[in-house]
């Protein structure tokens, strides 16, 4: 690294020295995650990808750092409020818990009840108040008002960006070589601090920040363009902000940050593959900059990128539905329809098909109301393939006896 930085200033916030002295700052009190090469999926993509282990952190996410960052400089004793949807809760009740100061976090009324119940585990008063962050904001400081509390904002706050700032520290400590580092954008903390942070570096890093298509509120900003949000639910929860932030904004701009889009169903993908391929479990936003090298695999191409999985707290029952989506995109879990006479020995006949073509078949249901004749019966079966291609010899193998089959589609 060399002594080069940014300077503060209205216009631009957060300086390289900034980082560094909230890196000491902070030191010991967080893990230092490791930066590892994928092979697999540098295979997979064209670029040599290097996995930063955000997901790892005590608090399931890199939150942790601006939080702690942030919460050195309030008072001893005095009592903070805070919104958030779940990773930013975890890291201010935690830290705050550390620390002596008692925290309040607003939380949406339809957050997970997981986040939730950690939220407290963690120590602090949980108020459920609103139908998304924007709502759960304006409760916050209603609170703060209320008992005399200091506001902690997720994202457009100089220390905490300056917290979040450390992780691209430590990445171009671990791996200087890097070319780009890759990471989810929602208000554009991280995204900030990375991008100070590699200012500083001995040669060029690109910072690439990833939205998920609907909710694209810092790409639009910084493109000049009127909102494309197409906002409802989305698998990338934690990126899921309407209004990015002011201070995130500009040094976005400063240090010409680019903010791809990538639909929902690159983040499931990736979220899958991160479970498959690297054993590691991350939320859709920790995932989106993997959906950004496979939905733009030219831009990335043999560059040296490190991905920040940058958290790991997804809903138990959100992963195993894109898990299951997963592998039928894949083509490995398929739906197979078969009619047959309703006689004696037709189920084992379509088992034994099957079995010959090394398929293995996990799920049968029966349905005799649902074919077209009084004397015939309908199996819906989902089968276990490798791949698509499986999944059609296994089908041609049963039209081959004759009988009528077809793949469905989830």
């Amino acid at each position: 690294m060399t002594d080069s930085s940014v300077p503060s200033s209205p216009d631009v916030p957060v300086s390289l020295d900034d980082i560094r002295r909230a890196g000491e700052a902070i030191h010991g009190s967080l893990e230092r995650t490791p930066l590892t090469l994928s092979r697999t999926l540098s295979e997979i993509t064209g670029a040599t990808v290097h996995l930063k282990f955000e997901n790892l952190q005590y608090t399931g996410s890199f939150k942790g750092r601006g939080a702690r960052h942030r919460l050195l400089t309030v008072a001893p004793g005095h009592g903070v409020v805070a919104m958030s949807a779940g990773n930013h809760a975890q890291g201010v009740a935690h830290h705050g818990a550390l620390l002596g100061l008692p925290t309040t976090i607003v939380m949406p009324e339809n957050t997970p009840f997981v986040k939730v119940a950690r939220t407290r585990d963690l120590g602090a008063e949980v108020v459920l108040a609103g139908a998304d962050v924007e709502e759960a904001a304006v409760r916050a400081h209603e609170l703060a008002d209320e008992r005399g509390l200091e506001f902690i904002h997720p994202f457009d706050d100089p220390a905490v960006i300056a917290g979040q700032g450390t992780v691209g520290l430590e990445m171009l400590e671990q791996e200087p070589a890097l070319d780009m580092i890759v990471t989810a954008v929602g208000g554009g903390g991280l995204a900030a601090g990375l991008a100070v942070a590699a200012s500083g570096h001995d040669r060029p890093v690109e910072i690439v920040g990833v939205q998920t298509e609907r909710y694209p509120s810092m790409a639009d900003e910084l493109a000049g363009r009127a909102s494309t949000a197409r906002a409802g639910s989305t698998v990338a929860d934690g990126i899921a902000v309407t209004e990015p932030g002011r201070l995130t904004s500009t040094i976005l701009a400063e240090h010409g940050v680019d903010v791809l889009v990538v639909p929902e169903a690159a983040i499931e993908q990736a979220i899958a593959m991160l479970l498959e391929i690297e054993k590691t479990v991350v939320e859709g936003a920790g995932a989106a900059g993997l959906a950004a090298l496979m939905t733009y695999p030219d831009r990335f191409a043999g560059k040296r990128v490190g991905l920040v999985l940058s958290g790991g707290n997804i809903d138990p029952r959100t992963l195993s539905v894109v898990t299951l989506r997963g592998l039928a995109v894949a083509g490995r879990l398929n739906r197979l329809r078969v009619e047959l006479d309703d006689v004696p020995g037709r189920l084992a006949l379509v088992a034994d098909l099957i079995a010959r073509e090394a398929a293995n078949v996990v799920e049968v249901d029966h349905d005799g109301l649902g074919s077209t004749g009084a004397r015939s019966t309908v199996l819906e079966l989902r089968i276990d393939t490798l791949d698509a291609e499986h999944a059609e010899r296994v089908l041609e193998a049963i039209l081959a006896e004759g009988l009528r089959a077809e793949l469905v589609d989830w």
